[in-house]
Parts: structure tokens; C-alpha cells; sequence
């Protein structure tokens, strides 16, 4: 039997329920680059399959909470140091203000960002969460989800490597989580590399806190960043390290795949981000090697061709925010929601409302946030038409 058609065996095998191996992505994805189309088919047959001809998104509000970080990587530029303009550190008046701003503007979900542990490095950090009552940063985001919940909005927290503990606390008022993966591969955070002088970044370190998460019962968001300086091996390794745990515990309720964009002021900004076709190829792999996962790509990181990831598999495009830029990318506007309604259903899909925890994810959700939650969702799970309008 030839090469390629054990590849095409590989693939038809997943469409009758069936896994390939990661010997077997390796193959897939090399035959790819003289040949995506039939790949490419697969993807969408499962997506259509798992995921029907919706797509959706959620209408957030970014809290900026504080961006001051123990960690560097070579890319970031999110980070800010004490003296720099771009600095925030919000108030619980700020936070107050923001979600009630939020929730005139139709948004349902509060995307609470912070540095890794910014307390442990700065002074500054040590006497902002003084002046606001709090110790440390994961205790003001505790309380902070609460103003935000209290104004109607539904918190989602990411600030790095969480304890199994502070988790705990947090799903108390979060109806989901998110760690960026980024990769699992060592190599990135060796001499060099961009995760040199980022503790948090380790593999392991990530990994274990997706596996707390798991024997938490929290739905968890996570994803890739391709174009650091990775193999394409290396985010197969990485997308097969996530199925490992999900299969395990069943709660990693989407994988975000987001393309690499150099920045002006950071050490990699001469770096150029993926070839569309390399990052295309790999978004189709993913759904491949997982096809029931809630896969997204970010449409502001590709502008000008974000409908076209629909053909390779997609369906999410994650929050979108009408109010608040991408702290994390803040040079990519988010595009109207009403742009990515019209370009989704040229493309024949329906664009959803969707909370920050997919319906599929709902009995995972704390006891105390299930009636809120279901009191803002239709039958299907979405956003109720009255709280989009």
C-alpha cells in the first residue's frame, strides 16, 4: 500500500469514529504540503458532522485587570513595566465602571487578564492590591468576578499557571477558565528561545494546571500560538498533549490555534508570522486529531481572510469584544460583529451567541451559577435573542 493512500485509509478511519495516531498525523501532515485538499475535506466534513453549519462567538468586555509581569517572553507585548504608558492597574471603581459600560453594549462575558504573578516582582503591584484591599492578585480577581457578575456579565479568567486551590475559588463565580498551552515542547524554553526567561511557560507547569482543572471539573479554554519559533511536529505533540488530559477528564471545552504576530518592541520583531497555508494546514490537523473539539482562530490576527478557516474546519471565533481592543494584540481591531455575521453566513454559516462556557460544557458549570446561566441561554444553549438586542 502506498504512502498516500495509508493517508487517505488515516483520515477516512476518523470519519467512522475511529482515532489516527500521532505517527499517522506526522504522515498526514507531510503529504499535506503538496497536497492539502483532501485533508482539507475531512475537516470540514467533521466539523459539519460535530459541529452542524453554525459558528460561533461570545460578546465580551476586557478587563485589563494588570499587566505588570514576573515572567518575559521574546514576543509579548502585553507586558508592561512600572514606568511605561501602556501600564494598567485598575481599580475596583475602574472594574465597576467597565462592566456596567459592558453591559449597556450587549457583552456577556468578562475576560479577566493578568500578568503571571505580577505581586511576586514588583512593589508597585504589592501596594496597588494594597490600596485595594487585597493581598494577592488571584484574590482580587476573586472579587472582581464578583462586581462583574453582580452587573449581569459572566467572568472568564486567565492569568497564567492558577493553584489547584485558587482554581477552586475561582469557579465560584467563573463559569470558565483559560491557560494558554502555547506548546509543549521543552525546547522553547532552553537558551535562546522565547520562553527563556518564562518559568511559567514550562510545559510541565502549564500542563499540570490543565490537568488541576480536570479533577476540579472546570471547563477550561486553552490553545497553541504557532510561529514562536516551533516545528510543525512540535504543535502535533502539543494539540495530542491536550486530547491526552481531555480524554481523561473530558473538560477542555475549546483550542484556540492562534497565529503568531510580530511585535515592533519586543526581540522577536523581525520574526514573520506563519505562511497562511502552514497555519491552515495545521488548524485542519487539529480537527483531525480532534474532532468533536470546539476549535477556534481569532479573526482580528487574520483580517483579510478570517472567513476562509471556516473551510478547514473552524467553529469559533472566540470573544469578540464591541467596547474594549485586544490588550494581547492591541495593533488588530476587533472586526464588527456584524462584518463577521454577513462574511460567516456568505460563507453558509450561522453566527451564534455563545456564553464564555460552551453548552456542551453546562453541568460542569457550579451549582450556584447554573440558574443565571440558563436563565440567559435558549433551549440550544446560545444567548438569548433579548440579551443580544
Amino acid at each position: 500500500m502506498s504512502k498516500l493512500t495509508l493517508i487517505s485509509d488515516a483520515l477516512n478511519r476518523v470519519i467512522d469514529n475511529k482515532e489516527i495516531s500521532k505517527d499517522e498525523a506526522y504522515q498526514i501532515y507531510e503529504e499535506s504540503q503538496q497536497n492539502s485538499f483532501e485533508l482539507y475535506k475531512i475537516s470540514q466534513i467533521l466539523r459539519n458532522k460535530y459541529k452542524g453549519t453554525h459558528v460561533t462567538y461570545s460578546r465580551k468586555v476586557f478587563f485589563n485587570l494588570i499587566n505588570l509581569c514576573r515572567d518575559t517572553c521574546s514576543y509579548c507585548t502585553y507586558k508592561s513595566e512600572p514606568d511605561q504608558s501602556k501600564i494598567s492597574m485598575m481599580s475596583k471603581r475602574d472594574v465597576q465602571n467597565l462592566a456596567k459600560i459592558g453591559k449597556t453594549h450587549k457583552c456577556t462575558e468578562a475576560l479577566f487578564v493578568t500578568g503571571e504573578r505580577p505581586e511576586q516582582k514588583y512593589q508597585e503591584a504589592r501596594t496597588w492590591l494594597k490600596e485595594n484591599g487585597f493581598a494577592s492578585t488571584v484574590e482580587y480577581l476573586i472579587h472582581a468576578s464578583e462586581i462583574a457578575l453582580s452587573e449581569g456579565l459572566f467572568p472568564h479568567t486567565n492569568a497564567g499557571n492558577l493553584t489547584k486551590t485558587e482554581m477552586n475559588e475561582l469557579r465560584k463565580t467563573n463559569v470558565s477558565l483559560g491557560l494558554m498551552l502555547e506548546n509543549s515542547s521543552i525546547r522553547l524554553s532552553q537558551h535562546g528561545m522565547p520562553h527563556e526567561f518564562a518559568p511559567s511557560k514550562y510545559p510541565k507547569a502549564r500542563l499540570r494546571v490543565l490537568k488541576d482543572a480536570g479533577e476540579l471539573g472546570i471547563p477550561i479554554t486553552t490553545g497553541i500560538l504557532i510561529g514562536i519559533g516551533e516545528t510543525a511536529f512540535e504543535i502535533i505533540d502539543s494539540i495530542y498533549a491536550i486530547k491526552e488530559i481531555h480524554k481523561k477528564y473530558g473538560h477542555i471545552q475549546e483550542i484556540i490555534l492562534q497565529n503568531f504576530q510580530p511585535k515592533s518592541d519586543t526581540m522577536m520583531k523581525n520574526v514573520p508570522s506563519p505562511e497562511e497555508k502552514y497555519f491552515k494546514t495545521l488548524v485542519a490537523l487539529a480537527r483531525v486529531i480532534m474532532p468533536e473539539m470546539n476549535i477556534q482562530v481569532p479573526p482580528n490576527l487574520s483580517p483579510d481572510t478570517y472567513a476562509s478557516f471556516l473551510s478547514v474546519g473552524i467553529n469559533d471565533w472566540g470573544g469578540i469584544s464591541p467596547l474594549t481592543p485586544d490588550y494581547v494584540n492591541p495593533e488588530f481591531s476587533w472586526p464588527a460583529i456584524d462584518t463577521v455575521a454577513k462574511n460567516s453566513l456568505k460563507a453558509g454559516f450561522e453566527l451564534k451567541a455563545r456564553l464564555p462556557v460552551y453548552p456542551e460544557f453546562f453541568s460542569f458549570v457550579h451549582p450556584d451559577l447554573k440558574d443565571v446561566v440558563l436563565g440567559k441561554t435558549d433551549s440550544e444553549g446560545f444567548v438569548r435573542m433579548e440579551y443580544q438586542k
